[in-house]
């Protein structure tokens, strides 16, 4: 039965004046486009409503191998998605912003401290307007620092030049210059940097050495050489901070790039070995049942009980089937939500000699060297080599029996699977997704894998795998390679 609140929701997505969806017109008329402009806004409502109570269904979030892991990064990585350390956003402005609060901070130390500066230098000019104003201008061209540097830097050295020229005060006026030359440079700007310092530290030394005779204040005379080396440190130590900073942000950026970098080569490593897991499972078993399948069907008729194993087969081997694809889904959940379970190794390679044996494929095991303990990316390796040559023989050969050698070597296990074929008709050897499996497992633990016909007849699969990889194995959950 369905509810009264159900049904008025159903009505009112309906319609959207409320009433039945019947009573729509079903002609076109004047005003509807009119009508269907004004019609969104219910529906806004509702949906903002429903969604407050829970009533509407999100899509779940796609599935991002490259998140796995993210629980072990910085938190600022963690909250943001990247890894820059939390000043970086302080530093980068939106292009379409302006920094109104920092400028407008700095326009407030100029006045205050220019005011206060001029007390205790009663031999300046004192701030009249026109030093209002250029106190003023200078940090007005910060508002231009994030999208045009350059600008802002010329302009704040200019306006300062000028200041200096009115003999006014000496104070916080080098605040705003100071801003500029540093943003830009961390932008990149330095060469404007350095032309605009230079300038405003030759138009110094002129009205400090050579102009002051024509410039107020009357009766002012030159300044002292040694004097000029602290506001020239001033400005060195200035520009090359923001070096410094400059350089540490390409260092980032760079350290950035490289982690997406290898984020994303993680997630397609991972997706690839899903890949391999479902296709070796899925092979498998799919293979036993369709063989199975098809001697049922034959001998449900005149031979009911042998028709009945068949469907015994049928329903272990799906059963097995479900059990490990479950265990590679299981990789995808957050770690330590879901139980793991050891993945399969050669350990079990008695249970998939019997598997074949039901599907009609004599296996033969021959074991050559001491047998010795295999890390579990290559004993996870070489159980689904061996399984994906049996799944293919028993699809594309024509042979009932096949050989598998397991040769422990210094360093290395050898697998070589035989069949004597001939291969069935309409088959294609040597290709498809499962030899490929095959050989990206062997690369993947540094070794090789190799696949084509014998030269007596028949088809051979031969593999090596390193037992002591130069390359870095993941720690093995259930259903990883």
């Amino acid at each position: 039965m369905r509810s009264p609140g159900s049904g008025r929701c159903r009505t009112r997505l309906g319609s959207p004046a409320g009433q039945p969806a019947s009573a729509a017109p079903s002609g076109p008329r004047r005003g509807a486009r009119k009508e269907q402009r004004q019609a969104p806004a219910p529906y806004s409502r509702w949906s903002r409503r429903a969604h407050r109570a829970g009533l509407t269904r999100r899509a779940p979030p796609p599935t991002s191998f490259a998140r796995m892991g993210s629980e072990r990064r910085a938190p600022w990585a963690r909250e943001r998605g990247g890894a820059e350390p939390p000043w970086e956003r302080w530093l980068a402005r939106p292009a379409g912003r302006l920094p109104w609060a920092s400028t407008l901070a700095v326009a407030a130390l100029q006045q205050v401290g220019s005011h206060y500066a001029a007390l205790n230098q009663p031999d300046r000019v004192p701030l009249d307007s026109f030093a209002r104003v250029l106190l003023a201008a200078g940090p007005a061209f910060l508002l231009l620092r994030h999208r045009h540097p350059s600008l802002a830097v010329f302009g704040t050295c200019f306006v300062t030049a000028l200041y200096l020229g009115g003999g006014y005060p000496y104070g916080p006026v080098f605040a705003s210059v100071g801003i500029s030359c540093f943003t830009a440079v961390v932008a990149g700007h330095r060469r404007a940097v350095w032309c605009a310092v230079g300038l405003l530290w030759a138009g110094h030394l002129l009205i400090a050495h050579w102009l002051y005779r024509w410039l107020p204040p009357g009766g002012d005379g030159p300044a002292p050489w040694g004097e000029e080396w602290a506001p020239a440190a001033w400005a060195v130590a200035v520009v090359v901070a923001a070096e410094l900073l400059r350089v540490r942000r390409e260092q980032w950026a760079h350290a950035r790039a490289e982690r997406a970098a290898a984020e994303r080569r993680r997630a397609d490593e991972e997706r690839l070995r899903i890949a391999r897991e479902l296709h070796d499972v899925l092979a498998h078993s799919i293979s036993v049942i369709n063989v199975q399948a098809g001697v049922g069907l034959a001998l449900i008729d005149s031979h009911p009980e042998q028709a009945r194993a068949a469907l015994t087969t049928i329903k272990a081997a799906s059963k097995e089937a479900l059990g490990e694809v479950r265990q590679v889904l299981d990789t995808l959940r957050t770690p330590g939500d879901a139980p793991r379970s050891p993945a399969p190794g050669l350990d079990r390679l008695q249970e998939l000699i019997r598997q074949a044996a039901v599907a009609g494929l004599d296996v033969q095991v021959t074991t050559e060297g001491p047998r010795t303990d295999l890390p579990p990316g290559a004993d996870l390796a070489a159980f689904r080599i061996v399984q994906e040559a049996l799944t293919n023989i028993v699809r594309h050969s024509g042979s009932r029996t096949a050989e598998v050698l397991l040769h422990y070597g210094t360093g290395a296990l050898e697998v070589t699977v035989d069949d004597e074929g001939p291969a069935l008709a309409g088959t294609v050897t040597g290709g498809g997704n499962g030899l490929l499996g095959m050989r990206e497992r062997a690369a993947a633990l540094g070794g090789t894998a190799e696949a084509g016909p014998r030269p007596g007849g028949g088809f051979r699969v031969r593999a090596r795998l390193p037992l002591t990889s130069s390359r870095k194995e993941t720690p093995r959950r259930s259903g990883d390679g």
